[in-house]
């Protein structure tokens, strides 16, 4: 796995808003946020995107997405709805080569995006 962002902030090297923690799992807030709740989810296993998992990862993936409506819950997004989103490669516009899921929410959300 590369040396990436979210390695670092996994590691304490960067510091990070964080929301959750748990022995699987991080969540905080993007410090570049592209709406009113911009929340990230990671792994704390270095997987490079949801492309990079194995079967072996059901159930690791299953946990991202209830820590996704946790988080999302917790902010206040559940009753006005939200959107969970992973990037894959360059064409899905993956930017870090680290499986993370954006949770965005506290507006309404065009579609479709990009």
């Amino acid at each position: 796995m590369p040396d990436t962002v979210f390695a670092k902030i996994l590691a304490g090297e960067i510091p990070a808003d964080f929301v959750h923690e748990d022995e699987h799992a991080v969540a905080f807030r993007d410090v570049a946020p592209q709406a009113p709740v911009h929340l990230l989810v990671i792994p704390r296993k270095p997987l490079t995107s949801v492309a990079a998992a194995q079967e072996e990862d059901a159930e690791l993936l299953g946990h991202l997405l209830a820590v996704c409506r946790k988080v999302a819950r917790a902010a206040g997004l559940e009753d006005g709805g939200y959107r969970v989103v992973t990037n894959v490669g360059n064409d899905g516009g993956q930017s870090v080569e680290h499986l993370h899921f954006h949770v965005l929410g506290g507006r309404a959300l065009g579609w479709p995006p990009g």
